[in-house]
Order: structure tokens, then C-alpha cells, then sequence
């Protein structure tokens, strides 16, 4: 990542209570309240989900864990492109989990990069030799490093049902071909510069998914969440193998530990032991700390 040159803009008074502004809509992590016309407050909470399946359990700080990394990716891709991050004037009873953001227009295609092969691509390439269209070289293992980062779009679901790969064509034909392009190769520079940056803290970034919105001149603005354990898979690069899927420091502890439950999937899902939500737990927070020493 880069030097800092974002500058948090001024916002209006902050409400003294979440019951004073109006729900905009709630999702399996988070919840988004109106604040002002131009303006909402995004409210992480401590929920995970697994299979798109909403856990009964939350984790502990989780929350709070993925605003501040939103925080910091904010602040350092400033120069490379603009976000939806106000400042974190919010109520107090969300205090250090929210974020007053800009209110934007959002594309409705999840802007993928994948450095490294693992999960869903991994599957695909497996029964393909492709991800998302994109032709790849024979004989490559699970966690091999990409010979470069691609781009692999996915459509954004309505709630309840699953997001799924789509070709960047399929990406021209939802958002436009001059919109998929400059989210593209803005998703590409964003997580080759997090990614070099990280490798400096010990952490790989195998993948990466970055949401945009669009401003009042029609250009791109990041928006959502941003290299956080729920958007990224991190690895411990001392713990990195080919042929395995390291580690990581995200919910693949959660959803490693489903595994091992007869499970259909579905909800409702198996009650989280005390011991997974306190490792899961433990796994966000040393992200944190690594990337941001925070």
C-alpha cells in the first residue's frame, strides 16, 4: 500500500442514537442507516455467515475488527482511487464499529482478483482449466501463485440466494464495456499494491473482492468493506504450501470446522462451540494487528 492522501470530509452532527434514523436495509453482517440525503451509516456487527447461512453465534469484536482494516485500506488507496468514507462521527452505541459514508449508486457486479489458486477458481479451474472465461496453464496445484493477478467478476445476488462467477463479458454487459474496464484495472492496482504491502507484514493476500459505486461524475468509488478477513483470504506466508489450502486468517476457520458437522448447509446451521468463536476470534484481531499494527 501506499502513502496516506485521503482526507476525511467534515459531516453534519452526529444523531445521538441509532433509533433516530431510518433503517436503509440490513444484510447477513452488516446494517445501513439513512443519515441525511446524501449520507448513511454502515454498522458491522459481530454475525458471520458460512455458506451464506447466518451462524446464531456472532464473534467477538468482529465488528470492530473489519471497520478499522476498512479504515486503514481507505486511507492508504486514496491516490489510487476515491471512497465512500466520511469519518467515523457515529452514535456512540456503535462506536468503532461504523462508518458515515457517502450515499452512491452501487454496480451490481463483486469485483473479484485472485493471486493465488484457491477455492471457488480453484474448483472451476479444476473442472475447466479456466476461471471466469480466463484460459490458464495446465498442471497448476491448488495455492499456486497465479503468473499474475486476474480479475474474476461475480454477480451480485439478491439476498437469500448465492453470488456466482461471471466472465468479464458477461461483467461488460451488466455495468457497460467503459465501467468494467475501470473497475478491472482499478481491482487489479488495489490489490497488487495491498498485496506487495502485505507480503512486508508476513501475509499473503490469495484473493479479494472490492464493491464500487459510482459518483456524481459517473467515475468509480470504492465503497463497502476493503481488505478485511471477510473480503480476503489472508495467509500466514510462513505457513504457506502448494498443494493445501494454508491456514488463514478468516471465517475458513468457521467454515473448516462445519465441515467436520453433518450439515446440509442450509439454516439452521450447527451451533459455533465456545472454542472456534474465541480461535475465529483470535484470528481477526491478529490480522488487524499485522496489517495495521493496531
Amino acid at each position: 500500500m501506499i502513502v496516506n492522501t485521503h482526507r476525511a470530509v467534515a459531516s453534519l452532527a452526529a444523531v445521538s442514537s441509532l433509533n433516530e434514523l431510518k433503517l436503509h436495509s440490513s444484510g447477513k453482517v452488516r446494517e445501513i442507516y439513512e443519515s441525511g440525503q446524501d449520507e448513511l451509516i454502515m454498522v458491522a456487527s459481530d454475525r458471520i455467515s458460512a455458506y451464506d447461512v447466518i451462524m446464531a453465534e456472532p464473534i467477538p469484536d468482529k465488528g470492530k475488527v473489519l471497520t478499522q482494516m476498512s479504515v486503514f485500506c481507505f486511507e492508504t488507496t486514496g491516490d489510487i482511487v476515491p471512497n465512500h468514507l466520511l469519518d467515523q462521527d457515529v452514535p456512540d452505541e456503535v462506536a468503532g464499529r461504523a462508518l458515515r459514508v457517502k450515499r452512491l449508486s452501487m454496480y451490481p457486479v463483486e469485483c473479484v482478483v485472485r493471486g493465488y489458486f484457491t477455492g471457488s477458481g480453484w474448483k472451476e479451474y479444476q473442472r475447466d482449466g479456466s476461471v471466469c472465461g480466463i484460459e490458464l496453464p495446465s498442471g497448476l496445484q491448488e495455492s499456486d501463485q497465479l503468473p499474475e493477478p486476474i480479475f474474476t467478476p461475480a454477480s451480485k445476488a439478491p439476498a437469500g440466494q448465492h453470488d456466482e462467477n461471471i466472465t468479464y463479458a458477461q461483467a461488460e454487459v451488466t455495468i457497460g464495456s467503459h465501467y468494467a474496464a475501470q473497475v478491472r484495472d482499478l481491482s487489479i492496482r488495489l490489490y497488487s499494491e495491498a498485496a506487495e504491502y502485505a507480503a512486508t507484514r508476513g501475509i499473503i493476500i490469495a484473493d479479494t473482492k472490492f464493491e464500487f459505486g459510482v459518483d456524481e461524475r459517473g467515475e468509480a468509488v470504492l465503497i463497502d468493506e476493503a481488505l478485511t478477513p471477510d473480503s480476503s483470504r489472508f495467509w500466514p506466508a510462513a505457513e504457506y504450501r502448494i498443494g493445501i489450502s494454508p491456514p488463514s486468517f478468516d471465517k475458513q476457520f468457521v467454515r473448516d470446522w462445519l465441515e467436520t458437522q453433518p450439515w446440509n448447509k442450509k439454516h439452521p446451521a450447527p451451533a459455533l462451540p465456545p472454542d472456534v468463536l474465541a480461535k475465529t476470534s483470535e484470528k481477526y484481531r491478529e490480522a488487524l494487528r499485522l496489517l495495521t499494527a493496531e
